[in-house]
C-alpha cells in the first residue's frame, strides 16, 4: 500500500512530466549555427585553427556549424548586430566596441585559463632580435604599426599605456599604420617592412610570434619584446542574448567538454596552451571598455 509520501512524490512527477514534454528543444528553431571568425587573422591559419572545432561543435551540438569571416574585428560586431553570427570569440576592445553598439544583446560567456592559472594576456612591443633597438626612446622617428584599430592588443593598450607614460604614437613615431592582423604586423616585421609592431603575448611560450615560428613562418629567435603592457583580460566567447537559452547552455558545455572529448580539435584551437574555461562576465572588462572610451574621447577631441 503506498504511503502519502509516495504519492505526494507521484504526483509531483506527474505534475512536472508535461512541463518537460512541452518544453521546447532549441533544434525545432535553429537549424544552423554560425562561428563568426575574423580574417584579420591569416586565413590560412583560422581554417586550421577553426575547422576542428566547428567540427566538434556540429556533433556536439546536433546541428551543422559553420564559420562566418568577417573582414575585421569590427565586422564581428556587425555580423551579431545583424543576427548573422550566434557565437564568436571577441578581443577585450572589440567587445567593449560590441556593447557600446548592441548593450545588453552582447553577450560574454567563457573565457581562456592558461596552465598557470592565468586568465589574461598582454600586449607587446616587438622589434627584430638583432636590431638596435633597446628602448622606446631608440625608436623616435621610427615605422610604427598596430594591428587593428580595434584590437585590444594590437592597438588600444599600447596607444593608452604609452600615453600614460609620456609617449604619442603618433608624433613619437615616423609613420604609424595598421597592418590589417597580429600575423601581418610580425610577419612584415621580420621582413624588415616596419621597425616595431603591437602584438599580443601570453606568456614567453605563447603568442604570436611564437605561434608564427612554430609554423614556420619566421625563424626562431627572429624577433625580441621591448615592451610589455598591464594584463589584459583573456578574449570572451560571447553570444547574442535573443539566442534560445538551451543552446547557449549547449554550447557552454560542448566549449567545457571538448579538452577530453575532442582533444585534437583542443589542441588545434588553443595550441596546448589552455587549461580550461572559465565563466566570464562583463563586469572582467569594465576597465577595457573604460580604456576604449578614453580613446575614442580623444580621437573625437582631435578632429573637432
Amino acid at each position: 500500500m503506498p504511503t502519502r509520501r509516495h504519492v505526494l512524490a507521484g504526483l509531483a512527477a506527474t505534475s512536472l512530466s508535461p512541463a518537460f514534454a512541452q518544453a521546447p528543444d532549441w533544434r525545432q528553431s535553429v537549424k544552423e549555427v554560425r562561428f563568426g571568425v575574423s580574417s584579420a587573422e591569416n586565413e590560412a591559419g583560422a581554417i586550421a585553427r577553426t575547422q576542428p572545432l566547428v567540427d566538434y561543435l556540429s556533433q556536439r551540438l546536433g546541428v551543422p556549424v559553420r564559420f562566418f569571416r568577417v573582414a575585421d574585428y569590427a565586422g564581428l560586431v556587425e555580423a551579431m548586430r545583424a543576427d548573422q553570427v550566434d557565437f564568436a570569440r571577441f578581443g577585450p576592445a572589440v567587445y567593449a566596441l560590441g556593447r557600446r553598439v548592441l548593450g545588453d544583446k552582447l553577450q560574454p560567456l567563457l573565457r581562456d585559463v592558461d596552465h598557470h592559472g592565468q586568465e589574461g594576456y598582454y600586449s607587446v612591443l616587438l622589434v627584430r632580435a638583432d636590431s638596435p633597438y633597446r628602448e622606446l626612446a631608440d625608436l623616435k622617428g621610427k615605422t610604427m604599426a598596430f594591428a587593428d584599430p580595434n584590437s585590444t592588443s594590437g592597438y588600444a593598450f599600447p596607444s593608452y599605456f604609452l600615453r600614460k607614460q609620456g609617449i604619442d604614437p603618433k608624433t613619437h613615431f615616423g609613420g604609424t599604420v595598421f597592418s590589417g592582423g597580429h600575423d601581418n604586423s610580425v610577419l612584415a616585421l621580420v621582413r624588415g617592412q616596419f621597425d616595431i609592431v603591437a602584438t599580443y603575448q601570453v606568456n614567453a611560450e605563447h603568442g604570436v610570434a611564437q605561434r608564427l615560428t612554430q609554423r614556420g613562418m619566421i625563424p626562431p629567435g627572429a624577433t625580441r619584446v621591448l615592451w610589455t603592457s598591464p594584463l589584459i583580460p583573456a578574449s570572451p566567447f560571447s553570444t547574442r542574448a535573443n539566442l534560445p537559452q538551451g543552446l547557449k547552455d549547449d554550447f557552454v558545455a560542448a566549449m567545457q567538454a571538448m579538452k577530453q572529448n575532442a582533444p585534437e580539435a583542443w589542441k588545434a584551437f588553443t595550441d596546448g596552451h589552455v587549461s580550461h574555461y572559465a565563466a566570464a562576465r562583463h563586469e572582467d572588462y569594465l576597465d577595457v571598455i573604460a580604456v576604449t572610451e578614453e580613446l575614442e574621447a580623444q580621437r573625437k577631441a582631435r578632429q573637432g
